[in-house]
């Protein structure tokens, strides 16, 4: 898909209902995490930046030892413990390369998406010119959700109080969806999740 799709995953959260970093947990032969990050790579993006913040130390590390596989490397976000998802996503704009031209903004604990589902959302923005697609199950939104590279001055002006969904409702006139497999609304939050999910 080359570089003019990044992606930015979001692995910043402190997992406090799992208990422990659930990023780093087993998932098959891998991580959850490191499941996320081979399933991007797989759909053919060749940069992919992990937010990080919360069990900071754990999750750069593994970064570190899928960079050496993977086009992934791993960002900081000082503001991760007050600033929500939006100060994240704006963390990982501000490091995307010049060339790009949407970055779809992904989870770092949904393990679950499938690879074709990113392929999707791909095709459909060079489609469609779409500045924004969303990939939808039985009428919910889900990540991963690309965002072009013409609105990204406006995510980043965005307070931190503001929330990705308000963001998009306001551009809902603009949206191309891709309907897509349940995988797109679950993440892994709870000991029991993980538990039912993991391979």
């Amino acid at each position: 898909m080359t570089r003019a799709i990044s992606a930015i995953l979001l692995a910043a959260g402190e997992s406090r209902r799992m208990g422990e970093p659930k990023l780093v947990l087993p998932w098959g032969d891998t991580t959850v995490l490191g499941q996320a990050v081979a399933t991007f790579a797989a759909a053919g993006i060749e940069d992919i930046l992990v937010v990080t913040g919360g069990a900071r130390q754990q999750v750069e590390e593994l970064v570190t030892v899928l960079a050496k596989k993977y086009p992934v490397q791993a960002i900081y976000n000082p503001e991760y413990a007050h600033g929500g998802m939006v100060s994240s996503i704006q963390t990982g704009l501000g490091r995307l390369v010049s060339e790009t031209l949407a970055a779809l903004i992904g989870l770092g604990d949904q393990p679950q998406v499938r690879e074709e589902t990113i392929r999707r959302i791909g095709t459909a923005f060079f489609k469609t010119e779409s500045p924004l697609v969303i990939p939808s199950f039985q009428g919910r939104r889900g990540h991963p959700w690309l965002a072009a590279r013409w609105l990204w001055p406006e995510i980043l002006a965005l307070p931190t109080s503001a929330t990705p969904r308000q963001f998009l409702s306001a551009h809902a006139g603009q949206i191309e969806y891709v309907v897509a497999d349940e995988s797109i609304v679950k993440d892994l939050d709870t000991p029991e999740e993980y538990n039912r999910q993991r391979p």
